[in-house]
């Protein structure tokens, strides 16, 4: 897949979707990217999702977000190294954390 554009849909719900006015985005790449960088872009393309998204303690999305890279959840997969490649669908679920 080498020199190919990768198109990779991004789906956003909750908060996300609230935050961002959209319920999908899609983000190109040259090749395959790790999810890890593809959270990357998308912060930098909509910064405001970043103190929502990305644990500011732990620089982890993991703690907030349920993500899913093709209906599977990436603790089964290979977590933030999962590669993604074109024509992927990955999917953020805000987690409400209530006392």
């Amino acid at each position: 897949m080498k020199g190919q554009k990768t198109k990779v849909t991004i789906k956003l719900f909750g908060v996300y979707r609230s935050i961002t006015g959209k319920n999908k985005l899609v983000i190109k790449f040259k090749d395959a990217v790790p999810l890890k960088e593809a959270i990357k872009e998308m912060v930098k393309e909509i910064p405001e999702l970043k103190r929502t998204i990305i644990d500011p303690y732990l620089e982890d999305p993991r703690s907030n977000t349920l993500i899913l890279v093709n209906e599977r959840e990436i603790s089964v997969l290979d977590g933030l190294e999962t590669m993604l490649e074109e024509g992927d669908e990955v999917v953020f679920i805000p987690i409400l954390h209530t006392g």
